[in-house]
C-alpha cells in the first residue's frame, strides 16, 4: 500500500484536515453524556427548568458543532479519496498502454479490468476510511474509558474488562472474513474473464454452438461468488449480536453496580446516565473500527494486486 501512497502528494492538505476534524467531532461527543449528567443531578433534581433549558442548549449547539466537523472531514477526506482514485486509475491505464501484446498475454486481459476497475475502487475506498475513521475511532474508545475514569474509578473496572472482550469478539470475526472476501476476489476475476471471452468470442462461440456451455460456466462461476459472498456475510452477521450482547452485559453491570454506589452517595444518578452512554459510544466506535478493519485489508489485498501490474516492465 506505501508504494501507492505517492498519488496523495497532491492532497496533503484533505489528508491531514481530514481527520483532525474528525477527531474534533469525537472531542464534541464525548462532552454530551456529561451535560446529560448535569442536567439530571441538577436541573431535574432541584426542578430548575431554567437550567434545563440552558443545558439542552448546549448539548444541541454540541451536536451542530459535530456535525458541521463531521461534513467538513468528510468533504476533505472524499476529495484527497478521489484524487488518489483518479491518479492512480491514470497512472495505470498508462503504464498499460506500454505493455507489449506478450505482456499483456501474460497478466491477462480480465484481471486488467479487474483491477484497473473494481480493485482500484476498493483501494479509494479504504483511503476515504482511513482518512475519517483510523484516528477517530480509537480517541473515541480510549476518551470515553478517560472520562468514565473521571466519574468513577471503581466502575471503570466494568469497561476495562468489557472493552477487551468486544475487541477479542471482533477481531475474531474479522480473522475468519478476510480470507474470504480474499478468495471473492478472484472469483470476480474469473467472471470479467468469462464475460470478456463471450463477447470477444462471440462468432466463435455461435459457431461452434456452445452457448448452453459458456451459460453453464457463467452460472457456476457467479453461483460460487454469491456462496462465497454469503458465507463471509453470515459470519460478519454475528458481529452485531455478538458486541450487543456484550455490551448490554456490560450496562447491566455498571447499573447494577452503579445503584450501590449511588445509595452509598459516592456517585450520582446522572453519572450512572453518563456511563451507560460512554459505554454506547465505546460499541459504536469499535464496530466503526472493525468496519475500517476489514475495509483496509481489502484495500491492502487489492493494492497488492494494482502493484503486481505496475512491477511488469514494459519491453
Amino acid at each position: 500500500m506505501k508504494n501507492l501512497l505517492k498519488y496523495l502528494k497532491n492532497y496533503k492538505k484533505e489528508s491531514i484536515i481530514a481527520p483532525l476534524f474528525k477527531m474534533l467531532e469525537a472531542s464534541f461527543e464525548l462532552l454530551v453524556p456529561l451535560v446529560m449528567a448535569k442536567i439530571i443531578d441538577v436541573g431535574i433534581k432541584n426542578s430548575d427548568q431554567t437550567y434545563i433549558w440552558k443545558m439542552c442548549g448546549l448539548m444541541v449547539a454540541l451536536g451542530v458543532l459535530g456535525l458541521v466537523c463531521s461534513l467538513t472531514a468528510q468533504y476533505f477526506a472524499a476529495k484527497a479519496a478521489l484524487g488518489f482514485g483518479t491518479e492512480l486509475r491514470a497512472s495505470m491505464y498508462r503504464h498499460i498502454n506500454r505493455l507489449s501484446y506478450q505482456e499483456l498475454d501474460l497478466v491477462g486481459t480480465p484481471t486488467l479490468v479487474t483491477r484497473m476497475t473494481s480493485d482500484i475502487n476498493q483501494v479509494q475506498t479504504g483511503v476515504n476510511m482511513v482518512l475519517r475513521l483510523f484516528l477517530r475511532s480509537p480517541f473515541l474508545v480510549v476518551g470515553a474509558v478517560t472520562m468514565a475514569f473521571t466519574i468513577s474509578a471503581k466502575l471503570t473496572v466494568i469497561f476495562l474488562v468489557a472493552v477487551p472482550l468486544i475487541g477479542l469478539a471482533i477481531f475474531l470475526i474479522i480473522r475468519l472474513t478476510i480470507p474470504i472476501y480474499k478468495k471473492a476476489q478472484n472469483f470476480l476475476d474469473g467472471i470479467v474473464r468469462i464475460t470478456r471471452e463471450n463477447y470477444v468470442g462471440a462468432r466463435v462461440v455461435r459457431a461452434f454452438s456452445r452457448q448452453e456451455d459458456e451459460k453453464k460456466d457463467f452460472l457456476e462461476n457467479s453461483d460460487n461468488l454469491k456462496n462465497m459472498q454469503l458465507y463471509a456475510g453470515k459470519i460478519s452477521a454475528l458481529m452485531n449480536p455478538v458486541t450487543f450482547v456484550l455490551v448490554n452485559l456490560a450496562i447491566i453491570a455498571i447499573l447494577w453496580a452503579g445503584g450501590w454506589q449511588v445509595q452509598a452517595g459516592a456517585i450520582t444518578q446522572g453519572e450512572v446516565v453518563a456511563l451507560v452512554n460512554y459505554m454506547n459510544q465505546i460499541l459504536v466506535a469499535l464496530v466503526a473500527l472493525a468496519n475500517l478493519i476489514v475495509t483496509i485489508t481489502k484495500a491492502v489485498a487489492c493494492a497488492a494486486r494494482v502493484n503486481e501490474v505496475f512491477a511488469v516492465t514494459p519491453s
